[in-house]
Parts: C-alpha cells; structure tokens; sequence
C-alpha cells in the first residue's frame, strides 16, 4: 500500500475483523487483561487469554495472530512466551511484541532480545523501549518512556532494519517504520497517558489487524490510526480518566471506516 491509507483500506479491515472475529491469543499483563479483551471484543475480534506452558504453543499455532506483552512477568509466563513465539513462527503465525519497561529492567530486557530470535511482524512500544531495544543507552521510568516518540525514529528504523519487524513508536504522535519508509500519526489525545493500559491495547489491537492483513506495515498503520482516532471521539463524550476508559471501548464499537479516513491525521 502507499503510506497513506483510504477509506477503502479501513473499509477491508474493519469488515474482515468483525465478519470473521479473528482468534487473537494475548499473553499479556495482569493490569490490562480486562481492558484488551473488551476493546477486542469491541472492534470485533475474539481475544483468548492463555499464557500457561501447557497451553500457549498449542494456541499459537491456531490463532490467528499472538500478542506477546512484558509487562508483569514471572519465569513460567517467560517460558510460555519462548514456546508460544516458536510455536507462532513455526505455523507461520503473525506475532507481535509489546516490550513493557524493557531497558528499565534486566530480566525483560534479556527475555525481549531473545524473543527477537522468533520473528516478530510487528514490535510496538514506547521511546525508551525502542531505544533500548534498538541497543540505545535509553532506560525508561518503569513502564513509562523518558523520550518523546521522535527521539526514537531513528532507533525505530535500525531495529526494524535488523529484527525484520515492523517497528512501532507511540507517544504524542506515533511512528511506524520497516526500517525505510516512517509514517507519523498524530491522532490521540493527551488523556490516554493517564488511563492505564493503552499502550498494551494499541498492541492488541496491532494484532487484530495483523491477523486480518498480510502487509505488517499497513496493519500497524491502521491500528495506530484506529486507536487515536477512536481516543480522540471518547474524549468528546468523556473528558475523565474512568469515563473515558468505557467511552473509548464504545468508540471501538462505534467505529467506521469513513471515521477513520476522515480523522486520520499522517505525516
């Protein structure tokens, strides 16, 4: 596709998520589960949360598309996560992962180097979790960025360049790079920092495209418009962290191609 989306490319994706309520398997944190469930449900996909060893390969292999999230980490989600991202790549399964706090702590900065390994389409994170993925000296605040999005586009483009993935860079305006081309998109608002979890669930709605569209590229495109634009319509109805929170999954539901088309706001 040419950076720059129309109408009909929302139309496409939107009408084959809700027709076909892709399977997306999330391995994600404990503080979101809930919230990227419901918003996945409101864009139309089918989220499975499973992120035991017993189980995480099996449904790798079938889902169709695996978002693997960082953010609260034990040793048995790690080895979950290894053989999930394996089983994913072995079926030839899209996979994106969320590098939560990577950079800012060890453990996940080692575990995210080595999930690399397996491929992922699509990486999204913040600033500081690029960079230092990227093998930049930028540790973040916790789960918190340090660095405005457009310090890390440069970053952004050598790990995209070196991991084949799709990277993706969110904050005031979010960047999405292959490592040549980079796209900025400004939609969002200021309140989504201060409502926990929407990073995690740009991810998860990263994977629903993903399991829908074959060109990485053009699905983080389109989630990360999707999420800004859909922020920015929940802030018109609710203009409070809690409120906001049910007005963005109702804005989810609500969406429509002409919407996204209309709103988006690329540079």
């Amino acid at each position: 596709m040419s950076p720059a989306p129309v109408e009909a490319d929302f139309a496409a994706a939107l009408s084959a998520i809700r027709n076909s309520a892709p399977l997306i398997h999330n391995m994600t944190n404990i503080v979101v589960a809930n919230l990227t469930a419901n918003a996945l449900l409101a864009l139309g996909a089918s989220p499975a949360m499973v992120e035991n060893t017993e189980e995480a390969a099996e449904l790798a292999a079938i889902a169709g598309a695996l978002v693997v999230n960082l953010g609260t980490l034990s040793p048995d989600w790690a080895a979950a996560m290894r053989l999930a991202t394996l089983s994913a790549n072995a079926a030839k399964r899209p996979w994106l992962l969320d590098p939560v706090a990577v950079g800012a702590l060890g453990y996940r900065t080692r575990l995210a180097a080595d999930l690399l390994r397996h491929r992922p389409a699509i990486i999204r994170g913040n600033a500081s979790e690029i960079s230092a993925l990227a093998g930049y000296a930028a540790g973040g605040k916790g789960v918190d960025s340090t660095l405005a999005s457009d310090a890390a586009v440069e970053a952004a483009q050598l790990l995209a360049r070196n991991s084949g993935a799709v990277v993706v860079v969110s904050g005031a305006v979010d960047y999405v790079t292959d490592g040549s081309r980079v796209v900025g998109i400004a939609n969002g608002h200021a309140i989504m920092s201060r409502v926990t979890g929407m990073g995690c669930t740009a991810s998860a709605i990263g994977g629903a495209y993903l399991a829908v569209i074959k060109d990485p590229f053009r699905a983080a495109v389109l989630a990360m418009v999707t999420m800004g634009v859909a922020g920015e319509a929940a802030f018109a109805k609710a203009q409070a962290p809690g409120t906001f929170q049910t007005a963005f999954i109702d804005a989810l539901y609500q969406i429509q191609a002409g919407d996204l088309a209309g709103g988006m706001r690329l540079s």
